[in-house]
């Protein structure tokens, strides 16, 4: 049953299953993973060596992980902003595609291209290719703000890729930010994003 409020804003959230569910999932497990850090991280967080080992789960699982605090709230508070402007086109199954092929493509992209990076945590590369995804689903729903959105963080990654991340960022996360995590993470929801409104005209011309 969608929950209702008597406040307009709230009644205008994609609160359906099919909306939210992962996104529930995705901050539980997060929150999960940052108490019980400890005894979790050196399993699974993503580290270039072990990986190279063998310790494939690693590409998948070391994006739940965050360095403070202050870095889960801002990676959750950011799942949660594009779940409120994009939750309307997740479903059950594109929105566990589009994080799963985000993770694993950022992570891959960190492991072949930056492998001066020992180690990543973080949800930041994950939430730049679902933002790609929510732009590019408004410009296939002709709205205009989605060729705003899909520029606006190409060069984003653009700028953090020639002139590096805010220092003020790094002092709050209390580590480097991983702009090539960035640039892979969106690549990835680009890819994904490609694929699914290809399959998705596909669908739409053989009915």
């Amino acid at each position: 049953m969608t929950p209702t409020f008597n406040i307009p804003f709230f009644n205008n959230l994609p609160f359906k299953k099919q909306h939210v569910l992962i996104v529930g999932v995705i901050i539980f497990l997060s929150v999960l993973a940052f108490l019980f850090d400890k005894q979790l991280a050196n399993f699974f967080v993503y580290q270039h060596q072990l990986i190279s080992q063998g310790e494939f789960w690693r590409v998948l699982t070391g994006h739940f992980f965050h360095t403070n605090g202050i870095h889960l709230v801002l990676n959750l508070s950011g799942l949660v902003l594009l779940w409120m402007l994009h939750g309307h086109f997740y479903s059950l199954k594109n929105y566990s595609l589009l994080f799963i092929t985000s993770a694993i493509i950022c992570s891959l992209g960190l492991y072949y291209f930056s492998p001066e990076i020992h180690q990543y945590v973080g949800l930041s590369g994950v939430l730049h290719g679902i933002f790609i995804f929510g732009a590019m689903m408004d410009i296939r729903h002709k709205d205009k703000t989605g060729y705003f959105l899909f520029v606006g963080v190409w060069l984003k990654v653009a700028h953090e890729q020639f002139y590096g991340a805010s220092d003020q960022v790094s002092n709050l996360i209390d580590a480097t930010v991983a702009i090539d995590a960035h640039l892979w993470g969106a690549v990835g929801g680009f890819l994904f994003s490609s694929a699914y409104l290809i399959y998705q005209s596909n669908l739409t011309h053989y009915k």
